[in-house]
């Protein structure tokens, strides 16, 4: 029953087009929207714009008429809620202090959450608070306090995923520590944890390091919260966070650095996992055990290091850190086409795909828009110059832009 209700919930969300979760209404970053614009500058097709006082890597999130966004500005860490008409601020809320910079990523990395009535923040610093929809706060925790201080080399990336009234937060580290990985499920109305996961492995130096975001897979009746990092991919159950399986396939030299940022990727029954380039893999969710052989589907040496990977179920487009792209056929691992040089820069930000487009964007805030498809077509590159580490976000026509300097509103609202 409780599968049933998250489809139809997910359902829901697509046809409200609303981008709840970091990577959007369905998790995996894509979207259903039509008539999504393809070109845009400083000067054309900007609805509106706000300053924003530092960068993050931190996604906008919207729901109806209300964006989120976590925002670093000097010591502190804030909740802001904006009127998606134009922009505008109506509130601003404390989340933390002791925001810092460390290398590219500040504490407010993670990106928020809401299931339309309740919006919850994570910190870098592990600060996690629920507000109501006006701003009032409901309650708050403090993840280090109760559990230990995160050892990951990079400081605290993750974001919480929602499902069935329940947050997921990772904690996977061991660079700067030797206390355990975990997981937590907790409770979205109360903050209490209802569960809690150690998540033992072999990974060594700054390999148990994850910064990834969990997913959720479906295996027959079964949802699995779907992790990547330590050198492994593991699926728990949603409810006890149970370790149903592992696969041990994402460092099979056994680097020594080999930490994970991309995030676990689920379409059309297979599970994508990245590690530091390669291999990138397709498992099989629903195993039991260790399932290194039996869930393996094929594996591709051309993998992301930092974006996370998006499919419509048949294509998986893969970004690159130089935006070199490659196009993999989703069911045998085949490349379509690949090496395809787009804007040169560094990309940190996911790619988003909708309309029939894959939007990719670099930190100097170029977005290339390529054509979804088995020839390579780029169809626009588009130019803020803004330093920029969050990945796009959809909704109802328009696409929500947020680099270091500015939130932008690209494009005219087609309500549904």
């Amino acid at each position: 029953m409780r599968f049933v209700l998250l489809f139809l919930c997910l359902s829901l969300m697509a046809v409200a087009e609303n981008w709840p979760q970091w990577r959007g209404p369905s998790l995996d970053g894509s979207s259903t929207e039509k008539n999504l614009p393809v070109t845009w500058s400083k000067t054309e097709n900007i609805t509106w714009q706000i300053p924003m006082p530092s960068r993050s890597g931190s996604t906008p999130i919207i729901w109806g008429e209300r964006i989120f966004l976590n925002v670093a500005d000097g010591d502190n860490l804030e909740l802001w809620s904006l009127n998606r008409e134009n922009g505008s601020i109506l509130w601003k809320k404390p989340v933390s202090g002791g925001n810092y910079k460390i290398n590219k990523q500040n504490m407010s990395s993670p990106s928020p959450v809401t299931d339309g009535t309740t919006i919850w923040v994570l910190s870098g610093t592990g600060i996690l608070k629920a507000f109501d929809f006006q701003g009032k706060e409901l309650w708050s925790r403090d993840i280090q306090k109760d559990y230990g201080k995160f050892g990951l080399n990079w400081g605290y990336g993750s974001s919480a995923l929602l499902h069935g009234g329940s947050l997921y937060v990772p904690v996977l580290h061991g660079m700067k520590t030797d206390d355990p990985s975990y997981v937590l499920r907790i409770d979205g109305k109360t903050g209490k944890t209802l569960a809690r996961q150690e998540r033992p492995t072999k990974a060594q130096v700054e390999s148990p390091d994850s910064y990834i975001t969990p997913t959720l897979a479906k295996a027959g009746n079964r949802m699995e919260l779907i992790l990547s990092g330590g050198d492994i991919v593991t699926g728990h159950d949603v409810n006890t966070l149970a370790e149903l399986w592992r696969a041990d396939v994402l460092n099979p030299t056994n680097y020594a650095m080999n930490r994970i940022i991309a995030s676990p990727l689920y379409k059309d029954g297979i599970i994508y996992a990245s590690s530091r380039v390669k291999p990138f893999v397709a498992l099989k969710p629903g195993g039991k055990g260790d399932v290194s052989q039996s869930a393996k589907l094929w594996e591709y040496q051309n993998g992301p290091d930092v974006p996370t990977p998006v499919s419509d179920g048949q294509l998986v487009y893969i970004a690159n850190d130089r935006g070199i792209l490659f196009c993999i056929d989703a069911k045998t691992g085949q490349e379509v086409w690949g090496s395809q040089r787009i804007a040169p820069a560094i990309y940190s930000s996911s790619p988003v795909l909708a309309d029939g487009k894959v939007y990719i964007t670099n930190e100097e805030g170029t977005t290339t828009v390529i054509r979804a498809g088995r020839q390579f077509e780029k169809l626009a590159e588009n130019r803020l110059e803004e330093y920029t580490l969050s990945s796009p976000a959809i909704s109802e026509g328009q696409i929500f832009m947020r680099t270091e300097k500015a939130l932008y509103c690209i494009g005219k609202r087609v309500r549904k």
